[in-house]
């Protein structure tokens, strides 16, 4: 990616999340960069090229960050302290990337009317799953994609639950939620 087409990605993913993705367009992108007007359409020319890109963007940022948590849970052995502390960890760092989830959850919406986005962030999903079902493999735990996707889809709730929390809440929320979801569908 280009040094200016990530400086225009940033900014978008500024803009989805203080006005919605209703307010994502080319000129809310261009002052958001500090860009002179025309910037962003230069290298998105089109609102739904906008949407891709940003789409594309966000769950790439995402999947790296669950690559990573899957590396460091290899030596996890199951549902225990560690793996739910990285967990954690991981949601915390991303309820401080507030943009990122936000963005997330707009795209989501929007993914539900347009079938490229829904594409984009089925492939993610689909990886998600597919990684989580891995680590359940690994761990002797039963697996199936369904309990990995509900996994998954519980996961995203708990994430959700938790932007909605007073901040001083929150560590302990993501918690007992985390170990009750792990413990639950990760059980023989």
């Amino acid at each position: 990616m280009s040094p200016r087409r990530h400086q225009l990605l940033d900014a978008a993913l500024h803009v989805v999340a203080d006005r919605g993705l209703r307010g994502l367009t080319h000129r809310a992108v261009d002052r958001e960069a500090g860009l002179p007007e025309g910037s962003c359409s230069a290298y998105l020319r089109t609102r739904q090229a906008l949407q891709v890109a940003l789409t594309e963007y966000v769950a790439s940022t995402l999947a790296a960050d669950v690559d990573e948590l899957a590396e460091q849970l290899v030596g996890c052995a199951g549902p225990d302290e560690r793996a739910v502390g990285l967990a954690i960890a991981l949601f915390e760092r991303w309820l401080h990337e507030r943009e990122l989830l936000v963005a997330k959850l707009e795209l989501s919406l929007e993914a539900s009317r347009n079938p490229e986005l829904a594409a984009l962030l089925g492939s993610w999903r689909a990886r998600l799953v597919d990684v989580v079902s891995q680590i359940m493999s690994r761990h002797g735990r039963e697996h199936s994609v369904d309990r990995a996707e509900a996994l998954v889809a519980a996961y995203d709730g708990i994430l959700f639950a938790a932007m909605l929390k007073p901040a001083r809440a929150r560590r302990t929320f993501l918690s007992r939620s985390l170990a009750l979801t792990m413990r639950g569908l990760t059980a023989e």
